[in-house]
């Protein structure tokens, strides 16, 4: 019991330690640094109405973030993504683990781990590998609302919301999360 509250613990002191984080990446969304090739990709999905499929365009944005330049690499990420899939988390972890040691700039690389720890529920190793993809990617949606998601499951409703809103502001056709933030609402009252 014991080692279940300083778990939980520290992971509300993460929360609380990235949330302003996750707010002064807006600044960084307004003025991205990564490839040229995810701007026009980045501005059509963020357009109520874009040129193609939001799908589509999310399908794209995934590819080129879970690729990489370097064969092996990709070979690599693929293998864990599969494992992970297959249950194997212990197997994807020691991948991503190696991934994010011999390629500290693969946002993506980050991302996955961060996702295989939420699924552990090991909150505090979530939140760092986060802000470790949103320091290389701050456009990465998918890890802002991973970010909510652990905001929620601690009951900090106010930084959920905001994550899921800068989501929002990001990818506007992310199904549910708008859901999501009028249920938040609904508990909370208004934000402030």
């Amino acid at each position: 019991m014991m080692a279940r509250r300083a778990v939980k613990q520290e992971a509300l002191a993460a929360i609380e330690a990235g949330f302003p984080q996750i707010l002064a990446l807006r600044q960084a969304i307004a003025h991205p640094s990564q490839p040229r090739r995810l701007e026009a990709l980045f501005r059509d999905l963020a357009k109520l109405k874009p040129s193609r499929e939001p799908d589509d365009i999310e399908e794209l944005i995934w590819a080129l973030w879970i690729g990489h330049d370097n064969a092996h690499a990709s070979a690599d990420m693929a293998a864990a993504v599969e494992a992970m899939s297959a249950g194997a988390m212990d197997l994807a972890a020691a991948v991503f683990d190696r991934l994010v040691l011999e390629w500290p700039d693969w946002a993506e690389a980050w991302n996955k781990r961060a996702t295989l720890a939420f699924i552990a529920k090991r909150d505090a190793e979530a939140l760092a590998d986060i802000a470790a993809t949103l320091r290389l990617e701050p456009r990465h949606f998918g890890a802002i609302a991973g970010f909510g998601q652990i905001c929620l499951r601690h009951n900090r409703l106010r930084e959920a919301s905001a994550a899921f809103q800068m989501a929002l502001t990001i990818n506007p056709h992310l199904q549910g999360v708008a859901e999501v933030i009028r249920d938040i609402a609904d508990v909370e009252g208004p934000m402030h």
